[in-house]
């Protein structure tokens, strides 16, 4: 049996008047709807949900720069570069798509440099899917160094203390001028903790703001994803999943978490959130990376995500294994010839000791950031790969439950005072600008 439903959209007004096409199709191989193909097709770009096991999703999405293959895993290349890489190696070790910060490109080298380069993908060499968030989360980081109104947020630079403003109209044409395949809505990230009234307050005007950035954007090769915001208050994030659901955006992020609440409610906030969400959409969680929130992530419906933390762990000598993390400085490591995992297909795992890397990061060679942070993405790249083949053979629960008994993860305590640091670090540069 095949189904197929058309709708065709005219859309006038500020915008250029274009063509939106949806096209729903079913096709039911069996009783179950596992089995279903779902694809959603908006301009440019179009996904396809290949096949779900339980929540979990198998799809694909097209863009004008390639297709990704979903569950994924997209490195941050915050100002145009995942630190130490080439983009050739970033290629070579899976990658599918990249993420770059708005925030940071708009101060240096300024957008308009990039536009005047070809954009960001001739910019910086990567001929791939790029996503570039809105800066929002950024500029909500600076904390007393940005002010917010209705109209959008004052902020100073982290780098020299001048005073900068973005709006949603603002965010959404750096991002246009940038030239990423996905953009982002510009968005209120509340802090946490907060009251329930001013998470609501936050959520209702992200909402605002999402019709103004729709309304904003011109180009036709860029996919605009709205953002489900609302905190930890599982009310609010049900009243921003059905909200963000009905508007005409080819995709929608999950913004607003992992910004320190414990794990356990951040997937409670994830299954108030996903089954309100439309199935022919890919949905994004915004700066999650950890390899146990991919997979928990995933299990709840969850089609992409991004992280610095591969990256900066790596920088500093962590490095995931299949039984947590382990850090390369630990005297044990001396003289053990033996490869980080024995189990990973990357070019440092096959290639170098681990004696070699404690090595090069006790004499701090730049090689070992390098061959710390390619072994981080590839393990991050390759457990999605195995998450994808999993939910493709109707057995992700049982990968995820043995693949997690193995794994160690990071006390909260412990994370809290990471990212608290982090933050403070932030806000004293803006301090000292």
């Amino acid at each position: 049996m095949l189904t197929i439903g058309l709708r065709v959209q005219i859309k006038s007004g500020a915008q250029p008047i274009g063509f939106c096409y949806q096209i729903l199709m079913h096709r039911a191989f069996s009783a179950s709807q596992n089995s279903a193909i779902i694809v959603h097709i908006m301009n440019n770009f179009t996904y396809t949900l290949e096949h779900s096991d339980g929540e979990a999703r198998a799809g694909q999405f097209s863009t004008p720069h390639g297709t990704i293959q979903t569950p994924v895993f997209m490195p941050v290349g915050t100002q145009a570069t995942v630190k130490t890489l080439d983009p050739l190696e970033v290629e070579a070790i899976g990658s599918q798509i990249i993420l770059s910060n708005t925030y940071h490109l708009y101060l240096r080298p300024s957008a308009d440099l990039v536009a005047e380069m070809g954009g960001l993908h001739r910019f910086m060499q990567w001929p791939k899917p790029i996503l570039t968030d809105s800066g929002g989360f950024q500029v909500f980081s600076l904390g007393p160094h940005s002010k917010i109104d209705e109209d959008g947020v004052t902020f100073k630079s982290h780098i020299d203390g001048s005073k900068h403003r973005f709006t949603p109209e603002s965010a959404i044409g750096i991002q246009e001028k940038l030239g990423a395949d996905i953009i982002m809505a510009f968005d209120e990230c509340a802090p946490q903790p907060t009251t329930h009234a001013y998470t609501k307050a936050a959520m209702e005007r992200t909402h605002r703001w999402l019709l103004r950035c729709i309304a904003a954007k011109t180009r036709a090769d860029q996919a605009l994803f709205g953002i489900v915001q609302g905190g930890v208050e599982a009310d609010l994030r049900r009243e921003s999943a059905s909200f963000i659901a009905q508007q005409d955006v080819p995709g929608i992020g999950i913004g607003g978490l992992s910004v320190g609440e414990p794990k356990e409610q951040m997937y409670g906030m994830l299954e108030e959130t996903t089954p309100l969400l439309p199935r022919n959409k890919p949905r994004y969680l915004m700066g999650v990376g950890s390899p146990e929130d991919l997979l928990e992530g995933v299990a709840r419906g969850v089609d992409m995500f991004d992280c610095v933390l591969p990256t900066r762990l790596g920088r500093n000598g962590a490095l995931f294994i299949p039984e947590g993390r382990l850090n390369i400085g630990n005297a044990k490591y001396a003289r053990e010839d033996a490869p980080i995992d024995a189990t990973c297909d990357c070019s440092t795992c096959q290639r170098f000791s681990r004696a070699y890397l404690r090595h090069l990061f006790r004499t701090e060679e730049v090689l070992g950031l390098r061959l710390a942070t390619l072994h981080n993405l590839r393990f991050l790249i390759r457990l999605m790969e195995q998450a994808r083949e999993a939910i493709l053979q109707d057995r992700y629960q049982s990968f995820m439950d043995d693949w997690l008994s193995r794994f160690q993860t990071i006390p909260h305590a412990v994370r809290e005072a990471s990212r608290a640091a982090r933050l403070n670090s932030l806000r004293t540069q803006g301090d000292k600008a």
